[in-house]
């Protein structure tokens, strides 16, 4: 519930009715309770109305219940628990989200800030009539507490941000930042990073958008911490300034960037997941989506279990299992779009689990009558073990997926014309319009049904790289080379034969890749002058390939290289054989939980 009380010693800013402070939390055990009933006496104390939305970000070390025992205690408290460590972006787009506040004070949950400071805050929102307030380390009247190593790496980090991005704050990444909920739903609904440099996106964005920012002190006592300036944290932090440089100042995306609002009365959703068999990975996938009905309880959503026999199982009363016997994927699916009763149906594979904001971005898509699908990227999870992280870390690359890499790594929202069924939703009556899937074609249903909905229905299919789901991989290197084949022997058949979103030229560059090696290998023998000329192209290749691979670890610079090399010609040699097939290659396969082709 709010709390409230006399507002006599509060500056309020113009249109003001109550503050949420969204805390995160990462893995502090009992002091996350004790953090939240200290900000909670503080708002009491001033006579704020206010509510304290705690967020536990998947810690697994005691944190929920710390902060569960808070809210029993509190009634200003409301809990929200993550079941995975998704990064502080992702904990506070999810405390967002559950908050009700006129005015969002978003707060580190270690209090290494003093949230006393709040009130200087809100003076500097009030007379400056800012929409933004970040607390600066660099503010003359701050008093911090700081290695100097820490502030060495936030003068040299303000010097990149202000040459890329020319934002007007000298200090982006202070954990204490108060805004008005329109300007930190704006941003929010455009963010794409969730982890590294989410702060400095969040900002970039309301920037672009004319939201007026401004920089207030901060008491800051680091406590004697160690932290964590490591070089792979500079390191990630570095890629993902650069991503948001690119996007803000060369594709100019944030200024862009389409975002819809969720109806008051949201059409329901039925997820239908086809799977040989009852799994963990599946049990993973339930559970996720039981997650999203739990952080969305204005969405109805249901789902429906395909396996071919009955698993015995005992699901939620909100999930229905259909035994179809052993049949394709694609038959699967369109048993499950015939039972389902939602408005959108949501198609993820059995070792796919939705993330974060999943169902809240992807719903509002559908006010759009012109939109008929959207979808996302599909991630490697954490969990995976070595050999899976590196088969997604050589999808992931620019070398070998092109444009298409965004099916594995967030990017930009735009409009697509093929997105993978292990995370699409499409409107239930464009299924049928379209006649379902097509059980002609099998791996690439998918494919020919995104072709029907944007050259056949003329309708939207919307990549939204907030729809996210964790997708496992196959292994380096037998499971994802016959993986990889398959894909390009269905890709190389639609190309000849369904021109409008598979005959593309990179398609075809691995089988020009392939053609070349061994033309460049035949001349060996026959004329050196004719091998060296063919040997340098390759060489630049390799040179390319060992640059998108680079790792500081060894190991994963050397695995990515050779898993790209291995990724390249597997799908060039069998682009060709299907471009050359009379019928559909592996269409009279059956698969197993991982999607191998095993044979009938």
């Amino acid at each position: 519930m709010m709390h409230s009380a006399s507002d006599s010693t509060f500056p309020a800013p113009p249109a003001f009715t109550m503050l949420s402070v969204v805390m995160p939390f990462y893995r502090l055990g009992a002091a996350a309770g004790e953090n939240i009933a200290t900000v909670a006496r503080l708002m009491e104390s001033r006579g704020v109305p206010f509510e304290i939305v705690a967020v536990d970000d998947g810690s697994g070390d005691g944190t929920a219940e710390s902060i569960l025992q808070a809210a029993r205690a509190h009634g200003c408290v409301h809990p929200v628990i993550l079941a995975e460590n998704g990064g502080k972006g992702a904990a506070l787009v999810a405390g967002f989200g559950a908050s009700r506040g006129s005015h969002v004070l978003l707060l580190d949950g270690d209090l290494d800030l003093d949230p006393a400071m709040t009130w200087r805050f809100f003076e500097t929102m009030r007379d400056r009539g800012a929409d933004i307030v970040i607390g600066s380390k660099m503010h003359p009247e701050s008093q911090i507490d700081y290695p100097w190593r820490r502030r060495l790496a936030s003068r040299v980090y303000y010097s990149i941000v202000r040459c890329l991005l020319g934002l007007p704050v000298r200090d982006t990444q202070t954990g204490m930042k108060l805004f008005s909920r329109d300007a930190l739903d704006f941003a929010f609904s455009r963010m794409v990073t969730k982890r590294y440099a989410f702060d400095l996106e969040v900002l970039a964005i309301a920037r672009d958008a004319g939201y007026r920012v401004a920089e207030a002190p901060i008491k800051l006592d680091y406590r004697g911490k160690a932290g964590a300036l490591t070089l792979r944290n500079v390191r990630d932090v570095l890629v993902d300034t650069a991503a948001i440089f690119w996007r803000a100042r060369l594709l100019g995306y944030y200024k862009a960037a389409e975002s819809k609002k969720m109806p008051e009365n949201p059409p329901s959703v039925t997820a239908v997941i086809a799977c040989p068999a009852a799994s963990a990975m599946l049990e993973q996938c339930i559970a996720a989506l039981g997650e999203q009905r739990a952080a969305n309880p204005q969405i109805r959503l249901d789902a429906i279990v395909l396996p071919d026999e009955k698993s015995g199982r005992v699901w939620p009363p909100w999930v229905r299992e259909i035994a179809t016997g052993k049949v394709l994927p694609s038959e699967k699916r369109n048993t499950g779009v015939r039972e389902a009763g939602g408005d959108i149906i949501a198609f993820l594979d059995d070792d796919a689990r939705p993330q974060g904001d999943w169902l809240a971005c992807a719903v509002p898509w559908f006010t759009d009558p012109q939109v008929g699908a959207v979808g996302g990227p599909a991630v490697t999870p954490p969990e995976d073990p070595f050999a899976a992280q590196m088969s997604g870390r050589v999808y992931a690359s620019a070398v070998v997926s092109g444009g298409a890499r965004r099916r594995y790594v967030p990017t930009a929202v735009r409009d697509e014309d093929d997105i993978p069924s292990c995370n699409l939703l499409v409107r239930r009556s464009v299924l049928f319009d379209v006649g379902l899937f097509s059980s002609s074609h099998w791996p690439g249903e998918d494919t020919f049904l995104c072709r029907d909905i944007v050259y056949g229905r003329k309708l939207r299919l919307v990549y939204d790289p907030r729809i996210v789901a964790a997708h496992h991989r196959r292994p380096l290197f037998g499971p994802h080379l016959r993986q990889v084949a398959r894909y390009a022997r269905h890709r190389g058949y639609f190309a000849r034969r369904f021109p409008e979103n598979s005959r593309r030229v990179a398609y075809f560059v691995p089988s020009m890749l392939v053609a070349w090696s061994v033309a460049t290998l035949a001349c060996a023998p026959l004329d050196a002058r004719l091998f060296r000329a063919g040997a340098a192209p390759l060489a630049l290749y390799l040179a390319l390939v060992a640059a998108f691979s680079f790792s500081l670890r060894p190991k994963v610079w050397l695995w990515t290289a050779a898993g790209t090399i291995a990724t390249h010609f597997a799908y060039g040699v069998n682009f060709v054989r299907g471009f050359a097939a009379k019928t559909m290659p592996d269409g009279v396969k059956d698969f197993d939980h991982r999607g191998e082709a095993v044979a009938r």
